[in-house]
């Protein structure tokens, strides 16, 4: 018990001196986190989608070898940032750019390394995206692709209206692990000079060598944000599925008259409870 109170008392010490510090760290990590799982999506977006266009074999010469280039660009980049640390990602994009562009293309200041760090976050949480969006495409019932093409769709109108939506749906759990994953996983931005909450407490330990105290309020803020956001993306998913009772309305004399209907699924799951 007087361990947990010495604990308690540097932890509350830490904070009081320098809450302004760790806060800031949090604004970074979340600004950091939201705007590059939001760019990941679209990256991820774009790829899934060319990595579902059909080509049949009797399709054009030029069609099948540009899809077939596009696809290969597209697996070797899900490959090799899926197969590296972000670190080294971090590292080779920061560093590695000024040096094989002669200094033409830099990143100078913090400007830069905010820069970067969206760069670096973006791309590799968009390899994940990828294969996360072609899934969700690809569990879509064949069918209701056919159901489209019948009644006249084309490829991009059967995408946007009717595979799509379901998919995005289908990933939302998806997007969901990225998001928490990547509010942990900013902190490896600081071997950059990116300085968010884990640049925070390594600045504040340098100061004053408390690292335990000062790494478990890293651990209470980290595990609060991840709380936070699962809690917010399950409230979008209860948002997204819609109630779970439905009224029926035809408008043809001569089918059944309005009724209603629930969910089989959920409604047993309310009879359970």
């Amino acid at each position: 018990m007087e361990k947990l109170g010495k604990l308690a008392y540097d932890m509350g010490r830490l904070w009081s001196h320098y809450w302004p510090s760790y806060l800031t760290g949090i604004r970074n990590t979340l600004i950091l986190a939201v705007c590059c799982t939001l760019l990941g999506c679209i990256i991820g977006l774009a790829c899934g989608v060319l990595n579902t266009i059909p080509v049949s074999k009797n399709a054009p010469l030029p069609k099948r070898f540009f899809l077939g280039l596009l696809r290969a660009v597209i697996r070797i980049y899900v490959e090799v940032f899926r197969g590296t640390p972000m670190v080294l990602q971090a590292v080779f994009i920061y560093y590695g750019l000024p040096y094989f562009s002669g200094g033409q293309i830099a990143f100078s200041g913090y400007e830069g390394i905010w820069q970067a760090s969206l760069l670096v976050v973006s791309i590799n949480t968009g390899a994940y995206m990828a294969e996360s969006v072609r899934g969700g495409i690809i569990s879509i019932d064949p069918g209701q692709t056919e159901g489209a093409k019948a009644i006249g769709m084309t490829h991009v109108q059967t995408m946007v209206n009717v595979i799509l939506p379901q998919a995005l749906r289908n990933i939302i759990p998806q997007i969901g692990n990225n998001l928490i994953i990547n509010i942990k996983d900013t902190s490896v931005m600081f071997v950059i000079g990116f300085v968010e909450f884990f640049a925070t407490h390594r600045n504040i330990v340098g100061v004053n060598n408390l690292y335990f105290p000062s790494a478990a309020i890293e651990m209470i803020g980290y595990l609060t944000l991840t709380l936070i956001a699962s809690f917010l993306l399950r409230l979008l998913e209860r948002v997204m599925d819609g109630s779970d009772h439905y009224e029926l309305i035809q408008a043809d004399q001569l089918t059944p008259t309005a009724g209603t209907y629930t969910h089989p699924g959920k409604q047993k799951g309310r009879r359970a409870r």
